[in-house]
């Protein structure tokens, strides 16, 4: 797997933003998702794997109480691939990871953590792209047809109903990644341009799959002694917790870092 280690700010906007013309389109179009983390020792674990334990036994008892007690009857036409977005998107464990289109906004992940400033960061970088090449046929079909990159609820309901023929699929085909571009259910999915990926095995770490498959994927290491001009710079071009998370709370984790003396 490629690692990248820019030496300055322009360097990294050159690492970040390399190789993305589209020929087809005649656009500057990028295939890579990016994920930012504070602490380059950080794996890429899903939620439900840091629940630790018997986690796997887990996943259909955290989904079916969350079901039973969220209530609403605004939910009541949901299938398991809406549950499991509304689920990941208010901090349940699930499977899904998140990633976003934006490599501005996976650098903000990368710097946000002021406590973290004295180790280096990382953003991963994978190429849809190239990852939906190792899909099963009726998903490289479904993504044909539809003219899509990503997956929605809706794409996911008519392939696989339930999470037990997901599996299946995994099983009988091997592991795969897809990306699932979830409903914008408020600001803070739309602000964040994000997305979810999904493994068919919920026990398969992100990292080992994409160990056994390095042309998907490239990692763009963040110096720690660049982390305070990139955050800086992205406070500057508003890129920030107050536009990231509307609200009061992110507000308030805005003005908590932006205050903390260096």
């Amino acid at each position: 797997m490629t690692e990248l280690v820019p030496n300055n700010w322009i360097h990294l906007q050159e690492l970040l933003f390399a190789d993305i013309f589209s020929g087809g389109l005649n656009r500057h179009r990028s295939s890579l998702v990016y994920r930012g983390l504070s602490d380059i020792a950080y794996p890429l674990n899903t939620g439900l794997i840091r629940l630790g334990g018997n986690f796997k036994s887990l996943e259909r008892n955290l989904l079916r109480n969350f079901r039973k007690y969220a209530g609403k009857k605004e939910y009541d036409d949901y299938t398991i691939w809406n549950w499991l977005s509304l689920a990941q998107h208010h901090g349940l464990p699930t499977r899904l990871l998140d990633w976003t289109f934006s490599p501005y906004i996976a650098l903000h992940f990368a710097t946000s953590n002021v406590d973290k400033y004295d180790r280096d960061g990382v953003i991963w970088c994978v190429d849809f792209e190239k990852a939906s090449e190792l899909l099963p046929d009726a998903f490289k079909q479904m993504l044909a047809q539809e003219n899509a990159v990503g997956f929605s609820v809706e794409m996911m309901n008519q392939l696989c109903a339930s999470l037990d023929d997901f599996d299946n699929l995994g099983r009988q085909c091997g592991d795969f990644i897809l990306f699932i571009d979830p409903p914008s259910m408020d600001e803070r999915i739309i602000n964040q341009y994000a997305l979810f990926s999904i493994l068919p095995n919920p026990e398969t770490i992100v990292n080992d799959f994409l160990d056994k498959h390095p042309e998907l994927c490239k990692k763009v290491i963040i110096p720690a002694s660049l982390k305070w001009e990139i955050r800086d710079k992205l406070d500057q071009a508003n890129i920030t917790e107050r536009v990231l998370f509307p609200g009061l709370d992110g507000l308030s984790m805005w003005m908590k870092r932006w205050y903390s003396p260096r």
